[in-house]
């Protein structure tokens, strides 16, 4: 499964919303992946791999998912990404 995602969070997928994606990856079993625009997947688990993407506000992303839970994990991370950083903690 894939979808293509706007990043809303202010600060892209730097710091904060960059763990947030990580730490919710890690709650699935399937296999995610996250790429930017035109570039190779990285794996959507790893840190280093997600912030290494620098990917900015309003930049379009295209999350992966392979497994039995692949379409509840995109919601998830969809939500991610689609909330603004101030509200992850309401």
């Amino acid at each position: 499964m894939e979808r293509k995602i706007t990043i809303v969070p202010e600060a892209g997928l730097h710091a904060r919303p960059a763990s947030k994606l990580v730490e919710t990856a890690n709650e699935f079993e399937s296999e995610l992946q996250i790429a930017a625009d035109g570039e190779d997947p990285v794996d959507a688990r790893s840190m280093l791999a997600v912030s290494s993407m620098a990917a900015e506000q309003g930049e379009e992303v295209r999350l992966i998912a392979d497994g039995d839970d692949a379409e509840a994990a995109l919601d998830a991370l969809e939500r991610v990404l689609t909330t603004p950083e101030d509200e992850y903690d309401e």
